[in-house]
């Protein structure tokens, strides 16, 4: 996996990983697919994108074929503990339990999701 110390992805480049992530490997035109269903963007704007990834070692590009095929070279969970701590340290003076509260707040949960929350506080504890 590609060092996540070394590159912060851009917005674009989440929403594009985030395809990958959810499909494990996908065409440019797959993932402009998805994309072009939550916002208006060209296709050759994807491809660009995407390309620039390869280039950044964010994406991995298999050329084997005539339809090129990509999968991610960063791993989500990584790249979701790097935000987090980011977001935590920059906007929530370093402190996990009001990064938690600040995403919570105002929020409506289902009582699946409370007890997926307590099921979490309570391993935490142990």
């Amino acid at each position: 996996m590609a060092s996540e110390k070394k590159y912060n992805p851009t917005e674009s480049e989440l929403e594009i990983l985030q395809v990958l992530w959810d499909k494990g490997e996908a065409t440019v035109r797959e993932v402009h697919e998805v994309l072009s269903n939550t916002r208006d963007t060209g296709y050759t704007t994807t491809l660009k994108t995407m390309q620039i990834m390869t280039v950044k070692k964010l994406l991995e590009r298999d050329t084997a074929q005539r339809t090129h095929i990509y999968s991610p070279l960063i791993e989500k969970e990584k790249i979701q503990r790097k935000l987090l701590d980011k977001m935590k340290d920059g906007l929530f003076n370093g402190s996990a339990s009001r990064l938690v509260m600040g995403a919570l707040n105002d929020q409506s949960l289902s009582r699946e999701e409370l007890k997926e929350l307590r099921n979490f506080l309570d391993k935490f504890e142990e």
